[in-house]
């Protein structure tokens, strides 16, 4: 065997690098929500809850694309799982406008927008905890950075992301 017939094709080792970077960006994304809930206190609304699935199912998608491209499965395999990641990212950044549109007063939230997070410690009776306990209101942002919301955030880390996944689809390929 010649040492040509053991190097990885160019197609699979050039996908490695944008699957890393955009499971690794999504990563950073949920690690960041979670702390800003565990460490920061706050507390997230149902919505903001909602806008984290993407990610916790496009991480999942990301490390598969790793996965295909350290395995030098055909491009193609690896080209549908950043396309996938593309399709969770642009519904987390649609869940985002839609978030920060109803707190920017623009329209009516959904009905469970009284309902999230309860977090502190665990309560011995969890209906009187459900009771006494008040969620956030997905109509009010508990934080404004350079005028962004959480939600607002989301929608460009979302955008990103997708972008990322989207390059990584369509990019060309080196020899």
């Amino acid at each position: 065997m010649t040492s040509t017939a053991l190097a990885v094709p160019p197609s699979s080792r050039s996908m490695l690098w944008p699957a890393l970077l955009l499971t690794a960006g999504m990563v950073v994304v949920i690690l960041s929500a979670l702390g800003f809930e565990h460490i920061g206190g706050y507390v997230p609304c149902a919505l903001c809850l909602m806008q984290r699935n993407p990610y916790y199912i496009g991480v999942g998608v990301g490390l598969a694309a790793v996965i295909s491209s350290i395995l030098r499965l055909p491009p193609v395999v690896t080209k549908l799982l950043f396309l996938t990641v593309a399709v969770l990212m642009l519904v987390g950044m649609g869940m985002g406008i839609y978030h920060s549109g109803v707190e920017w007063k623009f329209w009516e939230g959904p009905a469970s927008c009284t309902i999230g997070a309860t977090g502190g410690d665990t309560p011995v009776n969890v209906l009187d905890a459900l009771n006494a306990t008040k969620a956030p209101s997905c109509t009010e942002a508990t934080l404004r950075v350079l005028g962004l919301s959480f939600a607002g955030w989301n929608v460009l880390t979302s955008a990103a992301l997708a972008a990322i996944a989207l390059w990584g689809v369509f990019r060309k390929r080196s020899a």
